[in-house]
């Protein structure tokens, strides 16, 4: 295959090339015998391979032989499982926007945040702000308080006793004993509410999708302003929303029932 014109970052181009190398039959490299092969200078191998263990992608051995840490298989295992989750579940987003008519959305827990990966539109004229790779609080938002819900209670801990939590509306739970309850609720029902709790005059309904270790792969949700999510439909349409959730977990190889956890 013939090289593009564009230009190239020479020291990530070098290090791509180490991290094929060692990902290749032979697992253990020194710095000399990958200066040799890529014929790239000693002195910038030892640069790349120090940036790379430092990154955690590669680990020195006694002897000064380098090889693959489990780090890119991780990463590897990360991309697949977001891949899985997206295809999977977007028929059934599309099926649920379809039933109540109101704008989806797939979330996903990255950075401490809830990552929307996939959003399918209201089908009328009424339409929320929302995008693909909008990230929201996770104590404010419907999908944000699922995911928190679901996490290890050493890192919901961290989160409730750290700093103060963002007030982002008046309606924001800022009480982590007010929120702690909230998260009972949210793991007894299933679901979870965000009444305008993120942003003024918008619910959202979101419910967790379990994948085949029991723990929360993806969030499914409809967000909608008040009229299309009114006090009276309200509930109906979360439990609409955690049923086509629980076909995405039993389409994944997952259950019901998250691992267990002690109450936060």
């Amino acid at each position: 295959m013939k090289e593009t014109k564009a230009p190239r970052v020479n020291a990530l181009h070098r290090g791509l090339q180490i991290l094929e190398l060692l990902a290749g039959p032979k697992k253990r490299w020194s710095t000399s015998e990958i200066s040799r092969k890529l014929k790239i200078p000693k002195s910038s191998a030892s640069y790349l391979l120090h940036t790379l263990q430092l990154r955690g992608y590669v680990r020195r051995e006694e002897g000064g032989a380098y090889r693959m840490s489990m780090k890119m298989l991780a990463l590897a295992n990360l991309g697949l499982h977001g891949i899985e989750v997206r295809e999977v579940a977007l028929p059934i987003l599309r099926r649920l926007v379809e039933e109540t008519g109101i704008t989806g959305h797939l979330a996903v827990q990255d950075g401490g945040e809830a990552v929307y990966i996939e959003r399918v539109p209201s089908p009328g004229f009424i339409q929320v702000d929302t995008w693909v790779g909008r990230r929201m609080p996770l104590h404010s938002s419907g999908s944000g308080k699922v995911l928190l819900a679901y996490l290890e209670a050493r890192l919901t801990d961290a989160i409730l006793d750290g700093p103060e939590l963002v007030r982002s509306t008046p309606k924001t739970i800022v009480s982590p004993a007010r929120l702690r309850q909230e998260l009972r609720r949210i793991r007894a029902s299933g679901f979870a509410i965000d009444d305008q709790e993120n942003t003024p005059g918008v619910r959202c309904a979101a419910a967790p999708i379990f994948n085949r270790s029991g723990e929360v792969a993806a969030v499914l949700s409809v967000t909608g302003p008040l009229q299309q999510l009114a006090d009276e439909r309200l509930m109906r349409v979360a439990e609409k929303v955690k049923e086509r959730a629980h076909e995405v977990t039993l389409l994944l190889g997952g259950s019901r029932q998250s691992v267990p956890r002690r109450s936060a």
